[in-house]
């Protein structure tokens, strides 16, 4: 029923920046939890970022300082404002939605983030 888009992901040189957004769809957007996944080759998917219904935000310890997520529920998107990248932020990233009285997720199919050193 949920649906996720995602884009913004592209090839950037180490300190550039990029944002990145995921607009849902058949979604009660306002009440969800919203969170930025990233999969790396050989490597789990890690929580790099997450957003309350209320504006609340979490962290990785390593894009602390660098990543902003925010939301906006009139457009029903969240978006991850990347600064300052990294070769090792290299990455695909997934836009995933969930409410708090559940443990479904729903994800999108990712968008590639390339850091060139």
């Amino acid at each position: 029923q949920v649906q996720l888009v995602e884009s913004g992901g592209s090839l950037v040189q180490a300190g550039g920046s990029l944002r990145l957004s995921c607009a849902a769809s058949g979604s009660i957007f306002s009440i969800a939890i919203m969170g930025w996944y990233r999969q790396s080759s050989g490597k789990q998917r890690e929580l790099v970022a997450a957003i309350t219904s209320g504006g609340s935000a979490n962290y990785a310890d390593s894009v602390k300082g660098r990543f902003t997520i925010s939301r906006d529920n009139a457009k029903n998107t969240v978006y991850l404002q990347m600064n300052s990248l990294k070769p090792e932020d290299t990455a695909v990233y997934y836009c995933n939605l969930r409410y708090s009285f559940t443990t479904t997720d729903a994800w999108g199919q990712g968008t590639l983030v390339t850091v060139s050193s």
